[in-house]
């Protein structure tokens, strides 16, 4: 039975291992997010397996959980890898950042292309750029979309809060209007809270006032 179990775990690292792909916009080796996905199921799925089967058939349920896994966690994983191409296609020369962070890709809008100073009002020149990310959006209708206002630390705090919290409504207000439907979207500010810039420098406040679409899988 031992032997079974780390037979599978062992195919997994090999797999792994042996599935190594280039990173198009980085030029980096890096095992594809598709891979990664499976071998991560395949794990998963060969503890579960094992866990609920009977003591004489532990292996086997390990064998079989593997590859149940496997085919989902590879599924996730390709999914958002066509997503992610599709948005990156649609978004180049917006600039709007698009990160992948493994089953998860967040979709980062920098304050001065979204809004007007002090404003939850979004730009009209935006409107195109968003309409590419709704564009996307219908067509991989299977994740969930979780919109995060940001400003600088200007101003006071309460102020910043409530603004984080009208800019990331609007975008979301937009999304709705345009066809993704509500359940699929949640939106909340977090004013000058998770800076990834210092606001020290003029530069550094600019990359904290931003608005997030995080998109995950469905749950």
């Amino acid at each position: 039975m031992q032997h079974k179990q780390f037979l599978t775990l062992g195919f997994v690292a090999v797999f792994l291992g042996g599935c190594m792909t280039t990173d198009p916009y980085t030029g980096q080796q890096k095992v594809g997010n598709t891979t990664k996905g499976a071998g991560i199921g395949a794990v998963a799925g060969a503890v579960l397996g094992a866990a609920v089967s009977s003591k004489s058939d532990r292996g086997k349920g390990a064998l079989i959980g593997a590859a149940v896994g496997a085919g989902i966690g590879g599924g996730v994983g390709n999914y958002f890898d066509r997503q992610e191409a599709a948005l990156r296609e649609e978004l180049q020369g917006s600039g709007v950042q698009v990160n992948r962070n493994g089953d998860a890709i967040d979709l980062v809008m920098p304050g001065n292309i979204t809004f007007a100073t002090d404003s939850e009002q979004i730009a009209p020149s935006f409107y195109n750029t968003l309409n590419s990310v709704v564009k996307v959006l219908v067509k991989y209708d299977q994740t969930h979309l979780d919109v995060v206002g940001y400003t600088d630390s200007t101003g006071s705090f309460e102020h910043n809060q409530l603004l984080s919290e009208r800019r990331a409504n609007s975008v979301a207000s937009y999304l709705l209007q345009n066809g993704i439907p509500s359940s699929r979207v949640t939106a909340r500010g977090l004013g000058e809270r998770d800076p990834i810039a210092s606001n020290d420098t003029a530069d550094g406040r600019a990359q904290n006032r931003r608005v997030t679409l995080q998109i995950r899988p469905m749950q």
